[in-house]
């Protein structure tokens, strides 16, 4: 009779068990992006579950890697995402989808926490996430008392979870990227013409309320027909990518760079008058003349021209008049070069 009850007990947590992990999985498969479908997931993971700590660890580098890491200044995200080397991961984790559940010798499983975050753990569980069939991170449960996890336990619920939140990740990949594109140059990750437009006109908006200084600058790579011709078009798209990677690095975040059209790209300035803006974009020019591209073992050369305008001049209140005004006067420099060149 006693053992009746324990199994009955015993089915009755298991029906419980299963039953969160269902309204788990009913919650995150209309989701179609990240920060919500990552939020939702650790949220209901430790609201009915009761682990102290939830959170998703991913592998640098991999196929969504670069929307991991614009999510890293998300509220709700904070701390609750780490990236691994993937190597590390798998000296860890291992290539295998069955979950790992650890409580001893937790010590090498920090490599899994967030960065600076310090969990008084005793004991985890460990789902591998996969995206198209490869292993791209894992869903992590952690608690204080060693026997929450511990080998033996049943992970076919954590399992079904994880193959759950695999398939999400597949859907909302597709959706973000789909957003993506939208909004940014395929080659080169930049915002594309027609969203720097609008932003454009919001930053003169703003310039006009606080009568603050706003600058722009036009772009363009000297000889650029030539590297196409020369060294073929794959070298061209790896210089694009290289110049719209360097403009990003060397220009401050509240600063907007995009890619205008072809060789062109343009960046806005807020808060800036044209002195300093044209005194960017020299120690700019300077830093890719002293940084060529390395293409195959050939050093490619890199020149820029650029043009700006601001808003300083009283005639340049309009987006579309700082535009023409900064391509007016890239195209005056580039007219110098060229009469210099003949």
């Amino acid at each position: 009779m006693h053992d009746i009850k324990k199994i009955t007990e015993r089915l009755r947590k298991n029906e419980i068990i299963a039953r969160n992990f269902f309204k788990i999985e009913k919650s995150i498969l209309t989701i179609l992006n990240f920060t919500d479908l990552f939020s939702v997931l650790l949220n209901e993971i430790k609201d009915r579950f009761k682990v102290p700590y939830a959170w998703i660890s991913m592998i640098e580098k991999c196929d969504i890697s670069e929307f991991i890491h614009s999510l890293e200044a998300s509220e709700s995200l904070a701390n609750r995402l780490s990236m691994i080397d993937k190597q590390v991961f798998t000296k860890l984790v291992g290539t295998s989808s069955v979950p790992l559940l650890v409580n001893r010798n937790l010590e090498p499983y920090a490599e899994l926490l967030p960065e600076n975050r310090k969990y008084f753990i005793k004991s985890m569980a460990i789902a591998p996430i996969s995206l198209d069939g490869e292993i791209i991170g894992s869903l992590n449960q952690a608690d204080t008392s060693q026997t929450r996890f511990h080998q033996g336990m049943d992970t076919s619920n954590l399992e079904q979870l994880a193959v759950k939140v695999s398939l999400c990740l597949s859907n909302v990949t597709a959706h973000e990227k789909l957003r993506f594109l939208a909004y940014h140059d395929p080659l080169t990750g930049l915002l594309n013409r027609r969203v720097m437009e609008t932003v454009l006109q919001r930053e003169v908006n703003r310039e006009r309320r606080y009568s603050g200084s706003l600058s722009v600058a036009f772009i363009d790579l000297d000889k650029f027909k030539n590297v196409n011709d020369v060294y073929g078009h794959d070298c061209g798209d790896e210089l694009l990518k290289y110049v719209a990677e360097g403009l990003q690095d060397k220009v401050r975040d509240t600063d907007i760079v995009a890619r205008y059209a072809g060789d062109e790209f343009v960046i806005i300035l807020p808060e800036t008058s044209k002195e300093r803006a044209e005194n960017l974009l020299n120690r700019i020019r300077i830093d890719f003349l002293e940084q060529p591209l390395k293409f195959k073992n050939i050093s490619i050369h890199i020149s820029i021209s650029f043009g700006v305008a601001s808003t300083e001049n009283p005639d340049l209140k309009d987006p579309d008049h700082l535009l023409k005004e900064a391509d007016e006067n890239l195209y005056r420099v580039k007219k110098s070069k060229a009469d210099k060149d003949r």
